[in-house]
């Protein structure tokens, strides 16, 4: 998985700060909480899932151009999580979100403004992993990696969804069909996990 990151190599510009990734706490409660076990998580167990992340700040955005171009993403949009904007369907929204899945894409987020978390399987251990974004977190999950997302306290996010081919968002919620789903095993291959 480390080849993925070859593109930093032709950026002109990339923060040295490192996205915050802990072990989860699963102590029962709200999910926008922090939930840190005291348990870091380093770069190189992120890169074992397959987890890619830069730090782009947003006066750099530019950037985020070298990064579509090698890794072919022809398409985005700009989603805004807030209670305001999504009304009366925010807590349906949050909870779908917070549903644990996969997709048969790559998810890729670049943090405008806001922050929240992205939560993804370690696998085979099947802890949870949690990963905090904040504004110019630039965020590629695997295609088959199972996770969640949830927003934090400041009920606020503002991302570029980035896509190979056309924008869409089809979460393949966890069960016996997603376990044997293509994407899902050659997700597992990838990761040279049996």
């Amino acid at each position: 998985m480390i080849e993925r990151w070859h593109c930093l190599e032709h950026l002109s510009y990339i923060d040295t700060i490192t996205m915050r990734a802990y072990y989860f706490d699963n102590v029962p409660g709200d999910q926008r909480l922090l939930h840190d076990s005291g348990n870091p998580v380093s770069d190189e167990i992120l890169k074992s899932t397959g987890v890619l992340h830069w730090h782009i700040p947003t006066s750099q955005q530019d950037e985020i151009e070298v990064v579509a171009k090698e890794r072919s993403y022809k398409n985005r949009d700009i989603i805004t999580i807030t209670k305001q904007g999504l009304g009366d369907l925010y807590e349906s929204k949050l909870k779908s979100f917070y549903e644990e899945h996969m997709h048969e894409d790559e998810e890729i987020r670049y943090i405008l403004e806001g922050s929240g978390f992205f939560d993804v399987r370690e696998h085979p251990s099947d802890s949870w992993i949690r990963c905090q974004v904040d504004a110019g977190d630039l965020l590629v999950l695997p295609a088959g990696i199972y996770h969640r997302f949830t927003l934090d306290e400041k009920n606020m996010i503002k991302a570029l969804r980035l896509f190979k081919d056309e924008p869409k968002w089809t979460p393949l919620n966890r069960g016996d069909a997603t376990d044997v789903n293509p994407f899902r095993v050659d997700y597992l291959t990838s990761i040279a996990v049996n």
